[in-house]
């Protein structure tokens, strides 16, 4: 491994529902850009980090988690511990991410 570069634990795989959700989360708070890269990047890194508050969903969000951006807003996501992968599905409102 080169000095200063280090290689992330998990892929982060984003959906095309993420990418949209994840434009238009941004342009409504972009005030909280840095807090969603750092959520991503902690992702990557081990998303299983205390920080990340990752919980599994019940009901119909069965076998997929959440983990926190800020106490309003979350990141719905699939993890796939074996093939080390994080399959980001959705941005939003506590509301908006549990209620569609």
């Amino acid at each position: 491994m080169v000095a200063g570069k280090s290689k992330s634990a998990y892929s982060l795989v984003w959906t095309d529902t993420f990418s949209r959700t994840a434009r238009k989360f941004l342009r409504r708070h972009p005030e909280l850009a840095d807090l969603f890269k750092n959520v991503l990047h902690l992702l990557e890194t081990d998303p299983q980090t205390p920080q990340l508050h990752l919980h599994p969903l019940k009901g119909r969000h069965q076998g997929k988690y959440a983990v926190r951006i800020n106490y309003e807003y979350r990141i719905v996501l699939l993890l796939k511990i074996i093939d080390r992968e994080v399959i980001v599905l959705d941005v939003g409102s506590h509301d908006e991410v549990y209620h569609n």
